[in-house]
């Protein structure tokens, strides 16, 4: 049986193809479906309604897009969207895409990404730490709110866990927290969130 090379797409064609549909993601040049489950985007959408809150009770010059793509490396063929994503409005600007696209290059138009886990979890947690802690982003939240992530990263027994990262020099300083506890967060320091809060009903 010959084996024929599954045809790898270019970020500019993944766009062209994919950059309406919210399900799909680019990763060195193939294509993931994100398969998107309903708790997933109950939490998600949770977590975007109290960072929201926390963006307007401060008064922050920061948005929450309702999609956006994410363009970690200009080297690669991958596009990312990141289940929350705070974006700084004035830095929008210096965006070579976001006039016609909502397109993200430049780390410093981001104050925050937050990946909600599913059963792909190592993305989350080994791919997307490296590739957004190189794109220069400050802060990424990974809600693993049924505690799917591996022995390494969420500890044993495993369990619901929320992970604040910190940029620290060019890589993240993880930080975990537990249902019942407050959350940590470098950019909301005075939020009031726990992992309780976001999880579905």
């Amino acid at each position: 049986m010959a084996y024929t090379p599954l045809r790898l797409l270019s970020f500019e064609e993944f766009i062209q193809q994919y950059g309406d549909q919210s399900r799909y993601e680019l990763a060195n040049g193939e294509i993931i479906d994100l398969e998107p489950t309903g708790p997933h985007e109950a939490v998600a959408g949770k977590v975007a309604s109290k960072v929201s809150l926390e963006i307007d009770r401060q008064n922050l010059p920061f948005l929450i897009p309702k999609s956006c793509i994410l363009r970690p490396s200009g080297d690669e063929a991958t596009a990312r969207r990141p289940d929350v994503i705070v974006l700084d409005e004035a830095a929008l600007m210096n965006e070579p895409y976001w006039q016609q696209e909502p397109v993200i290059v430049r780390g410093e138009s981001v104050k925050m990404v937050v990946e909600v886990v599913s059963t792909n979890w190592e993305n989350d947690y080994a791919r997307k730490v490296e590739e957004y802690a190189l794109m220069g982003i400050a802060e990424y939240w990974i809600i693993d709110f049924r505690g799917l992530g591996g022995i390494r990263f969420i500890g044993d027994p495993k369990q619901p866990t929320f992970t604040v990262n910190q940029r620290v020099g060019k890589l993240y300083e993880p930080q975990q927290f537990r249902l019942g506890e407050n959350i940590i967060s470098p950019l909301f320091p005075h939020i009031n969130l726990r992992l309780d809060d976001v999880l579905p009903r």
